[in-house]
């Protein structure tokens, strides 16, 4: 059955919450330090801070359960930032991560981005080849508070 992409509707809100949970504990990238949740605060208006300012949250579907997810997010008229790209780990290496991307970019062409923008964890070495290899720069490495621990690997792509 192939994976069925959709835009997020209010009611995924728990099965997203919990696919976003779940599959950064699967790779080790969740913060262990609680001061780091707080950028998670968007989930708590995917609607407000995606979908009606220029953005775009996708979420992929098998068999009504949700297996994947993206947002696309505005940074300003002409940069956007694909964010919350997930695979629940049981779909890993399926291509479902790629479909999401490429939906994504998609929407960001349609509305006018000249510039992604995206960010990974130095353990999410899966994620890192799907962005190279959707040509995707590296550009930056910085330490965000609540991950100290590690580096966040900033990734830019010209349109």
């Amino acid at each position: 059955m192939p994976l069925m992409i959709r835009r997020y509707l209010p009611s995924d809100r728990e099965a997203v919450w919990n696919l976003h949970v779940y599959a950064l504990e699967a790779v080790g990238a969740r913060a262990k330090n609680p001061a780091a949740y707080r950028f998670d605060a968007d989930f708590d208006d995917i609607e407000g801070v995606y979908l009606s300012s220029g953005g775009e949250f996708l979420v992929g579907s098998l068999d009504d359960r949700i297996v994947a997810m993206g947002a696309l997010k505005r940074l300003s008229g002409r940069v956007a930032e694909i964010t919350r790209m997930r695979v629940h780990p049981e779909h890993w290496r399926r291509g479902y991560g790629e479909a999401i991307l490429l939906r994504l970019e998609a929407a960001a062409t349609d509305r006018g981005y000249a510039e992604l923008w995206l960010d990974t964890s130095p353990v999410q070495i899966a994620a890192q080849n799907l962005y190279r290899k959707g040509g995707f720069q590296e550009f930056c490495r910085v330490r965000l508070a609540g991950y100290e621990a590690q580096e966040s690997i900033l990734f830019r792509k010209a349109r």
